[in-house]
């Protein structure tokens, strides 16, 4: 392909279409606005925005961020302005920014997420919500909702009944069996998936012999996650007909590449922009150029072409 060829970057994530494979992940890119002195947000196919609940949150004490040899803990506890403020504040900002807007939600109950989804319905600055069901559910002793297929199939229903915007399910890696709760929640009425969520984890300090997070407990993320990330997106796209946006340790290029290979439909870059804030523009022109230098003229076409040993056994025949 010659090297001016013009790649076809669109994605399409069920009703939901990208100019590009490339989305900020929530927590880490805020709402646009922080990193707009450094990089257009047009570039992107899309932003996720921080968490977003009923009421503020200031999230957990601190230490909140512990630095991992291959990764980063986060506890930040999920801290947000809120549903007014966000309504009030973020929306005019999130109004002006030329790429798609996803609004991360989160809740303790059903009723919760239902009411977010309702909040934000006729809202012309948000194209899709993320559902994100790693919370503790109070509905049920505080287990997470992501790791009982029940209690997620019921949040979806609550927010895709209430929701006038595709619907996209945030699963937790931190269950046995990831495919059951992607089943369940497709089976419930969700548009997409996106997986995976942070690895729990802890780090000591063995001068203090005290958790080195506030805490005690964070998500892990970052490049050790990405061998567990590759295998859990495998599996699931897999077991699931809609659409899978996959993320854990994409840091370049040829991560993010490694993802589309596997079946993923688009993908999130987060701790990625810790380390470098124009990660996620770069990823999504290293795509393009390996689009081009393969002769792969829409990177759509990328995707699920992980060449297995029973497909290399049946090319071969």
């Amino acid at each position: 392909m010659p090297s001016d060829t013009v790649v076809d970057m669109r994605v399409s994530l069920g009703p939901l279409q990208l100019k590009n494979p490339i989305v900020a992940a929530s927590g880490t890119y805020g709402y646009g606005e922080e990193y707009a002195e450094l990089v257009n947000p047009s570039l992107l196919g899309g932003i996720v925005v921080k968490g977003l609940s009923l009421k503020p949150r200031e999230g957990n004490p601190p230490p909140r961020i512990v630095e991992t040899p291959c990764g980063m803990l986060n506890a930040i506890g999920l801290a947000n302005c809120g549903l007014d403020r966000f309504l009030a504040e973020k929306v005019p900002l999130l109004s002006a920014l030329d790429t798609t807007v996803i609004v991360n939600i989160y809740g303790h109950s059903t009723a919760e997420y239902g009411a977010l989804a309702g909040a934000l319905q006729g809202i012309d600055a948000v194209d899709a919500l993320e559902v994100n069901i790693s919370c503790p559910n109070v509905e049920c002793g505080g287990l997470a909702f992501g790791t009982d297929p029940v209690a997620a199939g019921r949040v979806t229903e609550s927010v895709v009944r209430n929701a006038d915007k595709p619907v996209i399910v945030k699963l937790s890696p931190n269950v046995t069996d990831i495919c059951v709760i992607a089943r369940a929640v497709e089976a419930a009425g969700a548009d997409a998936l996106s997986l995976i969520n942070t690895l729990t984890g802890m780090a000591v300090d063995v001068e203090t012999r005290r958790p080195v997070l506030g805490n005690l407990s964070g998500g892990l993320s970052g490049p050790a996650i990405k061998p567990v990330a590759l295998y859990m997106l495998y599996q699931t796209v897999r077991a699931v007909r809609i659409p899978v946006m996959g993320m854990g340790g994409i840091m370049d290029a040829r991560d993010a590449l490694e993802f589309l290979i596997t079946g993923a439909a688009a993908l999130q870059v987060g701790t990625a922009h810790f380390v470098n804030p124009r990660a996620s523009v770069e990823i999504a022109a290293g795509i393009e150029g390996y689009c081009r230098e393969k002769g792969i003229r829409r990177v759509a076409d990328l995707s699920g072409t992980l060449l297995t040993r029973v497909h290399r056994e049946m090319i071969s025949r």
